[in-house]
């Protein structure tokens, strides 16, 4: 290699010959992230040399993409909500979607109570944290309590918290589902529950692409049978909390909402029941409210 601008055009043709998504774009990103510059950085030192003693990381960076893996675990980080999350394999990619639900909460929240109102939430599943630690940048009058069943997965969430200036108000919780809430557990009671559980049919984790089912964690894919299982645990552990939250909001698969919707309005605890789409017109959050 001589330049930069020659080790992003041999590389974004490798990738590309690999099948790659959006090689170009991917070649960027991998590149800025070497270099640790923006890109326009990249662009304006197009013509610099090549820095020998990167060549080695630069071609370890090209072959983990080739062969499959996200580039957001390759760089170990993701944008989420305007924020940075660090991310790895025990955790689930934050995906632009669930940004919807984020915001979806807040407006939700914001319709029955003060901007200041100091409300206990809890996001079940919370992977890297990426709900729980938007919801307390969002609102700082907010108490987070985020839950997994992955203590690798709270390290990561921990570490996020931190880095974006909130864990003092987020406590975190290794545990299953609302589990930690349970027999007395809920001392404060919770106003929100916000969740973004597994909800791929077991069946179909087979199917999916390389970069989702060799990487990302399956205990974070799998939904049982009909990808409907963690749902129906949820529902019906909210039917045991002490005091019903207010909100229930919950992400789903694509043709899930209309099911998922059904078992919280069984319940008879929320008056409104409502179906979110997301950008592409897919029925994608549920969101339950007790007015």
């Amino acid at each position: 290699m001589s330049t930069i601008r020659e080790a992003y055009l041999q590389a974004s043709s490798f990738l590309q010959r690999a099948d790659v998504r959006d090689a170009a774009i991917v070649t960027e990103l991998l590149l800025c992230h070497l270099m640790d510059w923006s890109r326009t950085e990249l662009f304006l030192r197009w013509g610099e040399p090549f820095p020998a003693d990167r060549e080695e990381d630069w071609a370890g960076y090209v072959l983990r993409k080739a062969s499959g893996e996200p580039v957001q675990y390759i760089i170990g980080e993701q944008e989420f909500y305007g924020l940075r999350f660090h991310v790895e394999q025990a955790v689930l990619i934050p995906r632009p979607e669930t940004e919807l639900l984020v915001e979806e909460i807040v407006r939700t929240a914001g319709s029955l109570w003060r901007e200041d109102t100091p409300l206990v939430v809890a996001d079940i599943g919370t992977g890297s944290g990426a709900i729980a630690v938007t919801l307390a940048v969002q609102r700082p009058a907010w108490r987070l309590q985020a839950v997994d069943l992955s203590p690798a997965a709270l390290e990561v969430a921990k570490g996020n918290a931190k880095r974006n200036g909130v864990v003092e108000r987020v406590a975190f919780h290794e545990g299953d589902l609302l589990g930690p809430f349970l027999h007395g557990g809920d001392a404060d009671g919770l106003d929100i529950v916000v969740s973004n559980p597994p909800y791929i049919e077991s069946e179909a984790i087979e199917g999916l692409e390389v970069q989702v089912r060799c990487y990302e964690p399956h205990l974070a894919l799998d939904g049982g049978p009909d990808g409907l299982a963690l749902y129906r645990r949820l529902t019906e552990q909210l039917t045991r909390l002490e005091r019903t939250p207010r909100i229930v909001g919950f992400e789903v698969g694509q043709g899930q909402a209309p099911a998922v919707a059904e078992l919280l309005t069984h319940t008879g605890l929320w008056a409104e029941v409502r179906l979110v789409k997301d950008l592409a017109g897919i029925e994608r959050h549920v969101i339950a409210v007790r007015r």
